[in-house]
């Protein structure tokens, strides 16, 4: 017979309580139930525990040694039930919270975390900054991010906040209005797209910074407007216009996608928490998710399926 939790807690009511008698009451069983226990605890381990004398039980040298371990033993699983008790508690009255930059893969990754853990309730933070999602990662306010980092424009990663990447290097598409010359086009050169207004949230970290250097690289001055998402896809979609997408854009309301020669804007994809097992616990199935999106974007099977990285 292995030694379990009962055995020891059996044991140290009989220590405390200096009877089995009184042990019994403490552990609400009959005194011959409590009897027969300890003797097959002692059976087991090839020894006595304890001395039965007129005055009730006193441990022997084994029954000692015995104790010295269980106690801690037994304070450590009582503290564990707590903490666990504490975290169902907490569960109960908590939500997933996920955040995310613009990314189509965050409907299809909300779908399956809220299919995985009904009981947890996931939520959606949608976010054009990453650091922002990083920051309040850090500070408790989210559970995890899936943020995008422009190649070439590192982001601020707070100390306590954990990483995996989801795409090491995924290439960035042009946004275009859907009878612009360039739609016409399977790549479009940057250089063809030199008299051409380019718009860009300001607040998405680095991206204003990564395109600028880009344009300038191929020869062109930028000339770039700053809005939110709505006013961009607004002007991209009447042709006043263009921008840089995600590779899993589909294009619409006017407006399609056109990959750029040679891929010369890309972007990184983390998913950030505060610890691997709240990595762990949302990873699979933000891969799915980005599967699937990958599947059903048309410009995706030209880059080729996306290829997920390692922990950094």
């Amino acid at each position: 017979m292995d030694l379990e939790i009962r055995h020891l807690r059996a044991v140290t009511a009989i220590a405390d309580a200096g009877s089995l008698h009184k042990a019994a009451r403490v552990l609400g069983v009959a005194q011959p139930t409590l009897t027969a226990q300890l003797r097959r605890i002692e059976e087991s381990l090839g020894g006595t525990l304890f001395l039965r004398l007129p005055e009730g039980c006193r441990p022997t040298f084994l029954g000692h040694q015995l104790l010295a371990r269980a106690r801690p033993v037994l304070a450590e699983m009582n503290q564990l039930t707590d903490q666990m008790r504490a975290a169902a508690r907490a569960e109960r009255n908590s939500h997933l919270r996920i955040g995310s930059t613009p990314t189509h893969a965050v409907a299809p990754w909300l779908r399956l975390l809220s299919e995985r853990f009904p009981e947890a309730r996931p939520t959606v933070h949608a976010e054009a900054s990453s650091c922002a999602l990083l920051r309040m990662v850090a500070a408790g306010q989210l559970d995890a991010a899936l943020v995008h980092e422009p190649e070439g424009c590192p982001l601020r990663i707070p100390a306590d906040v954990r990483l995996r990447v989801l795409l090491e290097r995924e290439p960035q598409l042009l946004g275009v209005f859907e009878h612009h010359p360039a739609a016409r086009q399977k790549t479009v050169r940057l250089q063809d797209l030199a008299d051409e207004r380019w718009m860009i949230d300001k607040t998405a970290d680095g991206e204003w910074e990564q395109l600028d250097r880009v344009l300038r690289a191929a020869g062109v001055t930028p000339q770039i407007l700053h809005g939110d998402f709505a006013t961009i896809s607004m002007l991209v979609s009447t042709g006043q216009a263009v921008m840089v997408c995600n590779g899993t854009s589909t294009g619409r309301n006017g407006a399609v996608v056109r990959r750029l020669e040679g891929d010369p804007i890309a972007a990184r994809w983390l998913l950030a928490a505060r610890s691997d097992v709240c990595l762990d616990a949302v990873y699979d199935d933000l891969v799915t998710a980005y599967r699937e999106v990958a599947d059903q974007a048309p410009l995706y099977k030209t880059i080729g399926p996306p290829v997920f990285g390692p922990t950094p």
